[in-house]
């Protein structure tokens, strides 16, 4: 009875170490990890020990007799691959956690003023800094003290305001990150912004290292006219909306036109494709933001169309968030053809982006083949850019141009055409990426919009040399790449530049005690405050049948954070 893995994979890797036949791939020590849709399991070596399904942190392992008709193809998804590219297993996994990093906490918390106790600060409680913190206090090898700082009032970065509010077994990631925040020499910082409650100079008199795992949340522009028009938006500040991100609580989304456009194709254009067409009652039972659900209640939108620049082998959604979306009996997925081929053009899928692209024609073929037959759709456009965006004061429209590809030298390029296509809409959602945004003190590279660094250890500039005791993981130390996961191993990487730097005498003594630091950030929130949020959110939601309910408002946060502190 083989296990297989499903749609809702989040790429922790926490199922290949325990494996004991090495039967799951990629391992985060494969060259092409970083970028994999998701992991597979390999029904040929499985021995059905469950080691796997003990571990997971979102629930995307099954055995095969357990599938549902939604996830039965994701079998023969893990089938193919192996057959396709090739992996087995040499029953010889190479370890690639950090030295110890699978022992349990040790007993006690390290001494704070003991000279051999390395310090750390990390700054932002998402994924990066999470499995940071994780990584650090698991090895055994050096006695650690870690302080945690984040500028809101609760943990979880992108899991709690990037996932979709219809994922919820993906957002199962946070016990394991609820584990971490219990573990002896940790402490938390809520409610402090790290540049402005206190700066960057200040935690470096403090800690010997200082890690910045802020990530990346400011939606890049198109720079086409008519860009800041009203009802033209980030992506990311509408899904920050419809996650109950506090900063974004106030914004407001005209949803009053029937078509909606969504420029990009990764996962987060289908995320929000997903969520415009979504039936309304069912994300009723989700943890969505109450104001988004009465506004989605209201719109009258019926019709999204998803624009991608390049062609669909390009695209950069997943295969399982693309197979998710086909299920969906009350959308029609539409597909144009053209751009497809047949099968008999498909290249043999050798690794593992030729054996995600050849999977998504695969899916895309046969969404073209179907009719359409529900009342609201998502229309997939490839090879189409924005020229400019029309309308008086907001947007009534769209102008597209046609694209081609065109060799350039050894590479294939995108080149407009002259056709072009104007397109009625009253919304337009970019989702053509992300960027990260500076904190004082800390350098910045403004044209890929993240922290400058080798092997996670920052950088004075672009090309300049190690700043001493500075570090980054995580999306602001890589870019948007990845999806939860993929923060572990990038985390272990920073960590074992820690390790090595603190180990070799590299670091700076800290010149200041960390005792005291309650009383510099007096409008702090400790672990306390942030579980009283937790504690009230969630019954709040069992009170109305719903994973929780999210507090949004920044005062009901605080008051609430503040009043762990009275008890």
């Amino acid at each position: 009875m083989p296990h297989v893995i499903i749609q809702n994979c989040c790429n922790d890797a926490a199922c290949v170490p325990v494996c004991p036949v090495d039967c799951i791939h990629p391992t985060p020590n494969d060259p092409d990890y970083a970028t994999t849709e998701m992991l597979y399991i390999d029904p040929d070596v499985c021995i059905d020990c469950g080691a796997c399904l003990e571990v997971c942190p979102v629930d995307a392992i099954s055995r095969d007799s357990d599938l549902s008709p939604a996830t039965a193809r994701y079998q023969e998804i893990n089938k193919v691959y192996f057959a396709a590219t090739g992996a087995r297993s040499n029953m010889d996994p190479t370890p690639w956690l950090v030295p110890g990093a699978a022992a349990v906490s040790t007993e006690g918390a390290a001494d704070a003023e003991d000279p051999a106790t390395l310090r750390v600060a990390v700054v932002g409680t998402g994924p990066a800094g999470l499995y940071t913190a994780e990584a650090l206090l698991a090895q055994g090898d050096v006695p650690v003290r870690v302080d945690m700082f984040e500028k809101l009032c609760t943990p979880g970065g992108l899991v709690r305001f990037g996932v979709a509010p219809d994922h919820q077994k993906t957002k199962g990631v946070q016990r394991t990150f609820a584990r971490t925040m219990q573990r002896d020499g940790l402490r938390a910082f809520f409610n402090v912004a790290v540049g402005q409650d206190i700066s960057h100079e200040e935690l470096m008199r403090r800690y010997h290292a200082v890690v910045y795992a802020v990530g990346v949340n400011t939606g890049k522009r198109l720079g086409v006219p008519g860009e800041d028009l009203a009802n033209s938006h980030a992506a990311s500040d509408f899904v920050a909306w419809f996650n109950g991100h506090p900063d974004h609580a106030d914004r407001t989304f005209d949803l009053s036109s029937e078509r909606a456009v969504v420029l990009g194709n990764g996962n987060v254009a289908v995320d929000v494709a997903r969520i415009l067409t979504a039936d309304v009652d069912d994300l009723a039972q989700t943890d969505i933001a109450d104001h988004a659900l009465a506004a989605l209640r209201e719109s009258n939108i019926r019709e999204v169309v998803v624009v991608g620049r390049r062609g669909p082998g390009d695209a950069a959604f997943s295969s399982p968030e693309l197979l998710g979306l086909a299920q969906r009996p009350d959308v029609d997925v539409v597909v144009d053809g053209t751009h497809l081929g047949s099968p008999s053009e498909d290249v043999a899928p050798s690794d593992n982006a030729a054996f995600s692209r050849a999977l998504k024609i695969e899916i895309l073929r046969e969404l073209s083949t179907r009719q359409p037959t529900a009342a609201r759709r998502v229309v997939f456009k490839f090879f189409a850019s924005p020229v400019d965006l029309l309308g008086e004061d907001q947007v009534e429209g769209i102008r597209l141009v046609e694209n081609k590809l065109a060799a350039e030298g050894a590479a294939m390029t995108v080149q407009p055409t002259e056709r072009l296509e104007t397109l009625e809409c009253g919304l337009v959602l970019r989702a053509v990426g992300y960027r990260g945004t500076s904190t004082p003190g800390v350098p910045f590279d403004e044209a890929r919009g993240i922290i400058p660094n080798d092997h996670g250890r920052a950088l004075e500039s672009v090309e300049g040399t190690h700043m001493t005791g500075v570090y980054t993981t995580g999306w602001i130390k890589r870019g948007p790449t990845g999806v939860i996961g993929t923060n572990k191993k990038c985390a272990q990487d920073t960590v074992s530049s820690i390790l090595e730097d603190f180990l070799r005498g590299r670091l700076s003594t800290p010149t200041v005690a960390l005792d005291g630091l309650e009383e510099l950030l007096p409008e702090s929130i400790g672990l306390n405050g942030a579980q009283a949020i937790e504690a009230f959110e969630l019954d709040a939601g069992r009170q109305q049948g719903r994973p929780r309910v999210k507090l949004v408002r920044p005062e009901e946060l605080i008051a609430i954070g503040r009043s762990a502190l009275e008890r």
